[in-house]
C-alpha cells in the first residue's frame, strides 16, 4: 500500500524530530526542509498529499510560501503552523484557502486529526456511511414491508432520499444496494395507492393532503394572518432536489418541510391547476368550462392559472389582490426581479418556475442533455446549478430580508423510466408515456393502474367510454409500431405522469426569514 506523502517546512525542523517519527509510525512518509524556496523546488519534483508550512521562516516567509504554492497547485492542502496568534496572518493564510491552522506548540496527536480531516475525510466518511447503512438496511425493509397509512409511506420515502443523498456524498458502493431497496419499495407503493386512492377521491375528507388542498391548508391560513405570501412553485421538483438546494437557503431561512400528494395523473394540466383552482380537474371543466382544456386540444394546458387562483379565492371568499407570474427564462426572471418591491405591497405572489420540466423533456429529446444528465446525481447537480444562476436565486436572496412567508412547492415529481409496457390506443390517444386516456386502449391490466369510470373519481372523460391508465414504478408506455426503437428511445428518460414516490409524495415548504434584529 503507498503511504501518504507530507512535506514539513521549518526552519527549526531538527526541533520537531519525535513528531517525525510519530508521523511516520502511523504510516506516513514525511520529507523536510528549513525553508520555503527550498520547500517550492521540492514541490516541483516531488508529488506530496499534504503540505505542514511553517509561518516564520528566513527569506520567503510562510505567507509567501503559501501564495506560491497555491497558484502552482491550488488543490493541495496546506496546513499553517505558527507561533503567532494575530489575526490579520490568520485571515492571510484563511484568504489563501488553507487546510487548517495550527498554533504552536503542536501535538502529534493535534496533527494526525488534521491529516485525517484533509488526507482520509472522505474514506473515513465512506467507511461510516457504509456501516451505518448496513444497520438501517434491515429497518428500512421492516418498515416498507409494514407501511400500511400514508404516512408510513412519507416516512419511508425520507428514508430512502436521505440514504440516497447520504451514499452518494461518499460514492459509496452501497448505492445499488439502494437503488433495488427504492425499486422494492415503490413496487409495494403501488399496490398501496391502487388499494386506496380512490377512496381519497371519493372521500376527500378522510385523505392526505393532496393538490386541491394545498392553498386551503397552507396559504389561506398564512393570508388570514396577514402575512405577505410568496407562492413558489416549482414545476417537477422532488424531495431530493429539494434537500440539495435547501443547503443554499438554511443560512439564511428557518424552513419546516412536509410532505403531501400529487394528484393522478401526475401532470402538470392536472395537478397544477388542481393546486390553484382548489378542485379536481372534473369539477374545473364543470365549474369553468372556459378554464378547462382537453387533452385532444392543441392549446396550451396551463395558460388559465392566474384565473383559476381568481376562482377559488372568490369561492372560499378570501378579499386578497394577488399577483401571478410564470417564469419560463432568465429574461423574464429578470423582468420580474426588477418589480419585487413593488410586489410587496400585494398579500399573495404567486410564481411559477418551470425549469425543472423543461430540463426533464429536454434530458428525453436532447443527447446533449442526456449525458449532461445521465445519473440520478448528475440530474440533482443540474438542478443546483439552474438554482444558483436563475431568477429563483436573487429572489430568495431579496425575499431573505423581507417580513414575508414563502411557500415553496410543485405540482409533481418525476422518475427515471426502465422498463417498457406495451398499450394500443387509437389516435386521439394522449402522447404521455407515464398515463394514458383513450376509449380503446388495449393493455395489460396486471400492469397499469386503470380507472375505468373517470367521471365517477374526478377525471374528465374525453369519451362516454374513456378510460385512463397509469404505468407503474419505473414502467413507460410504449406502442408496439416501432417498439424497440422508442423502447430504447425513452428508457432511462426522466418522466411523469403515473405512480410512483417521486412523482406523488412531494415537498411543500414554509421559509421564513432568519432576519437580523
Amino acid at each position: 500500500m503507498t503511504k501518504d506523502r507530507l512535506l514539513w517546512a521549518d526552519d527549526e525542523i531538527d526541533l520537531l524530530k519525535p513528531h517525525i517519527l510519530f508521523l511516520e509510525a502511523k504510516g506516513y512518509e514525511v520529507v523536510t526542509t528549513t525553508n520555503g524556496q527550498d520547500a517550492l523546488d521540492i514541490c516541483k519534483e516531488q508529488n506530496f498529499d499534504l503540505i505542514f508550512l511553517d509561518e516564520n521562516m528566513p527569506g520567503l516567509s510562510g505567507i509567501e510560501t503559501l501564495n506560491a504554492i497555491k497558484t502552482l497547485y491550488p488543490s493541495l492542502p496546506v496546513v499553517m503552523i505558527t507561533k503567532s496568534e494575530e489575526e490579520d496572518i490568520m485571515n492571510q493564510a484563511i484568504g489563501n484557502k488553507i487546510a487548517d491552522y495550527l498554533i504552536k506548540p503542536v501535538n502529534p496527536m493535534q496533527m494526525l486529526l488534521t491529516l485525517k480531516k484533509n488526507i482520509h475525510k472522505q474514506e473515513i466518511i465512506q467507511q461510516n456511511t457504509t456501516s451505518t447503512f448496513q444497520q438501517n438496511f434491515s429497518r428500512i425493509s421492516q418498515q416498507i414491508d409494514a407501511a400500511s397509512s400514508i404516512e408510513a409511506w412519507m416516512e419511508v420515502y425520507k428514508k430512502l432520499v436521505y440514504w440516497e443523498l447520504e451514499l452518494e456524498e461518499t460514492k459509496n458502493p452501497m448505492s445499488d444496494v439502494l437503488r433495488h431497496q427504492k425499486s422494492e419499495a415503490n413496487a409495494l407503493f403501488a399496490k398501496f395507492i391502487k388499494k386506496h386512492y380512490i377512496d381519497w377521491i371519493d372521500h376527500p375528507e378522510n385523505r392526505p393532503m393532496m393538490s386541491p388542498d394545498v392553498f386551503k391548508r397552507c396559504v389561506f391560513p398564512a393570508l388570514d394572518k396577514g402575512e405577505h405570501v410568496f407562492f413558489l412553485l416549482i414545476d417537477n421538483f422532488r424531495l431530493d432536489q429539494w434537500h440539495i438546494i435547501k443547503k443554499l437557503l438554511e443560512d439564511r431561512f428557518n424552513t419546516t418541510e412536509e410532505l403531501y400528494i400529487s394528484m393522478l395523473p401526475t401532470a402538470t394540466q392536472y395537478a397544477r391547476n388542481a393546486i390553484f383552482s382548489g378542485l379536481n380537474p372534473l369539477q374545473i371543466q364543470e365549474m369553468f368550462p372556459d378554464l378547462w382544456v382537453d387533452e385532444e386540444e392543441e392549446e396550451g394546458k396551463n395558460q388559465n392559472e392566474s384565473p383559476l387562483i381568481q376562482t377559488q379565492l372568490e369561492r372560499f371568499r378570501k378579499p386578497y389582490a394577488f399577483n401571478y407570474h410564470k417564469i419560463n427564462n432568465n429574461q423574464i426572471g429578470e423582468r420580474l426581479l426588477s418589480k419585487m418591491k413593488s410586489m410587496m405591497d400585494t398579500p399573495l405572489n404567486v410564481i411559477v418556475f418551470n425549469f425543472i420540466d423543461m430540463l426533464s423533456h429536454a434530458r428525453t429529446e436532447s443527447k446533449m442533455i442526456r449525458e449532461l444528465a445521465n445519473t440520478e446525481a448528475a440530474y440533482r447537480s443540474l438542478t443546483e446549478s439552474w438554482y444558483k444562476h436563475s431568477a429563483i436565486y436573487e429572489l430568495m436572496d431579496f425575499l431573505a430580508d423581507q417580513p414575508v412567508k414563502i411557500i415553496l412547492t410543485t405540482d409533481h415529481g418525476t422518475i427515471r423510466v426502465d422498463t417498457p409496457v406495451k398499450v394500443v390506443g387509437d389516435r386521439n390517444t394522449n402522447t404521455n408515456l407515464r398515463y394514458k386516456v383513450g376509449k380503446s386502449l388495449n393493455y395489460d391490466p396486471k400492469k397499469v393502474f386503470e380507472i375505468k369510470n373517470p367521471i365517477r373519481h374526478g377525471l374528465p372523460a374525453p369519451n362516454v367510454s374513456s378510460t385512463y391508465i397509469f404505468a407503474l414504478e419505473n414502467d413507460f408506455f410504449a406502442y408496439p409500431n416501432n417498439y424497440n426503437h422508442y423502447a430504447s428511445y425513452y428508457k432511462d428518460t426522466f418522466q411523469h405522469g403515473g405512480i410512483s414516490m417521486e412523482e406523488m409524495i412531494i415537498p411543500i415548504i414554509t421559509l421564513e426569514p432568519k432576519r437580523k434584529s
